[in-house]
């Protein structure tokens, strides 16, 4: 990407599409949860487990993603109430964003713990 992306704004922040994805997705658990679902876990107990996110902070990613239109929420049994999530074309369209954040992870980060 060049750094010449267009004149300079001095009057505010520059209008850039990096920035407007990273209202949806910039953020450590929404990312978790759309790798998980790349991955093909669906329930909401699985993605907490492997993601290691809050309950409550899981929820709310949840939501904010089903909001933007990334994943779909998928009833799969009636009593009791339970559902699944499934990622919408739109999030299946960030799995090479995902699959490039890991790679460049693997290269220059050293692993946590």
């Amino acid at each position: 990407m060049s750094q010449d992306s267009g004149p300079t704004n001095l009057g505010g922040p520059r209008v850039c599409p990096i920035a407007d994805a990273l209202t949806v997705v910039g953020e450590r658990w929404s990312l978790l949860v759309l790798r998980e679902l790349d991955f093909g876990v669906h329930r909401f107990s699985d993605i907490q487990v492997n993601t290691g996110a809050p309950r409550e902070t899981l929820a709310l990613r949840l939501k904010r993603l089903e909001d933007a239109g990334l994943i779909e929420r998928r009833q799969y049994s009636a009593r009791p109430p339970r559902a699944e999530y499934h990622l919408t074309e739109s999030g299946r369209d960030i799995a090479p964003v995902l699959a490039a954040l890991r790679r460049w992870g693997e290269r220059h980060v050293a692993p946590v713990g």
